[in-house]
């Protein structure tokens, strides 16, 4: 394929899983190794905030924050959506027998990071069941509905979820938790480059995603934002200097994130790159990809259900740039098995155990083919035969 050469992937695997960690092009790659070239030729002067890092850093923050529609001094770095989730959960006021919502359709780091959280501050976890099968956006308010109370201090949804590939409406569950007088904390690890993110029509509380996921930037590296009203309880995960060293025209809030020790800003640094380059991928630039991308993963879902002989499961509404179907296995160490077979088959494909079913799930990113997906549903044709 043409546009995969742009990318360093294994030309004999069938990669199929762009959504968990991505993959980063070649060119965005090279700029990173220019900067880190930059950085060893003069570390006390590419790190030293007060020196030329911050400017650097503020360029990028400008550029992500016309992307997400959003004012730049609301947004923070992080090195991963898991970060910034764990961020917020560490800063939140909690009292004993409040409650946090999530789902079962969760991150299970972020689920872990809530459970953690409220552990150590005696608050509860209540968990809103919502089903793959026959899941629409209307069940997934009603299940969200019914787990919100008086006492819900939080929620925390998915923006798009990580195991059953579902788009969730979250403008619609941010005014439904608002309403009963709950912040909410989006965990938006997959939307970026995968949908529009427009956060200040959005209204969520707090919102953190990946750059190395859908925008394809290098690994580490990723943001959160808080709303203003909020920014004043927020702290990252590790306290470094900008507790009492804010530099001019910044703030506590976006000092603290700015510099947490001696770290690595240079996947942060080449994320233009990799802006640059998607943008370059498609005639319309990033919207166009991310509209050729759903396309294909519709199409590829379609092949799937053809090759299970199952009905498409949820509606094209809640899809994006990856698809789950259900597959016929009974336990773990079936779906383990199949794992097995497929990357013996020179398949990398992620198998998850979600809702009570064993999922399969593929990602269609620019350098992906319907080709590709379909040599998998003739694996799974012949696996499974007809039902």
């Amino acid at each position: 394929m043409e546009i995969r050469k742009h990318w360093r992937i294994t030309p004999e695997i069938d990669f199929l899983n762009h959504g968990s960690f991505g993959a980063t092009p070649t060119v965005v790659l090279q700029r990173q190794r220019e900067l880190a070239d930059q950085l060893e030729s003069d570390p006390i002067e590419f790190l030293a905030p007060e020196r030329s890092l911050l400017p650097k850093l503020e360029a990028v923050r400008i550029r992500i924050a016309k992307l997400l529609c959003v004012d730049a001094e609301s947004l923070v770095f992080v090195r991963n959506a898991t970060d910034g989730v764990n961020a917020v959960l560490h800063s939140f006021p909690f009292n004993d027998d409040d409650e946090v919502v999530i789902t079962n359709h969760g991150y299970n780091a972020c689920n872990n990071a809530v459970k953690y959280a409220c552990r150590r501050s005696n608050a509860k976890v209540r968990i809103a069941e919502i089903p793959f099968d026959g899941v629409t956006e209307e069940v997934v308010l009603e299940r969200v509905k019914s787990a919100l109370n008086s006492k819900t201090r939080l929620l925390v949804i998915d923006h798009v979820t990580s195991p059953t590939a579902l788009v969730f409406p979250v403008k619609r569950l941010i005014d439904l938790a608002h309403s009963s007088g709950a912040r909410v904390l989006v965990d938006g690890a997959h939307a970026p480059g995968m949908l529009d993110v427009d956060l200040e029509t959005l209204g969520a509380d707090y919102y953190t995603g990946n750059h190395h996921k859908w925008w394809c930037g290098p690994k580490a590296s990723g943001f959160l934002f808080v709303d203003s009203k909020w920014q004043y309880e927020v702290r990252p995960t590790v306290i470094s200097h900008g507790m009492n060293q804010i530099p001019a025209g910044s703030s506590r809030f976006r000092a603290e994130f700015d510099w947490v020790g001696t770290y690595d800003p240079t996947p942060l640094l080449a994320l233009p790159s990799a802006l640059d380059f998607l943008d370059s991928l498609h005639p319309s630039g990033l919207a166009g990809l991310m509209d050729s991308n759903h396309r294909n993963a519709l199409a590829a879902r379609r092949i799937l259900c053809e090759s299970l002989t199952i009905d498409s499961v949820p509606p094209s509404s809640m899809i994006g740039s990856m698809a789950a179907v259900p597959l016929p296995l009974d336990n773990a160490e079936e779906a383990e098995q199949l794992r097995k077979d497929l990357r013996s088959q020179q398949f990398e494909v992620p198998v998850f155990e979600a809702c009570g079913r064993q999922i399969l799930r593929v990602s269609m990113q620019a350098y992906n083919s319907l080709g590709q997906v379909e040599r998998l549903g003739q694996v799974l044709r012949d696996r499974f035969g007809k039902r």
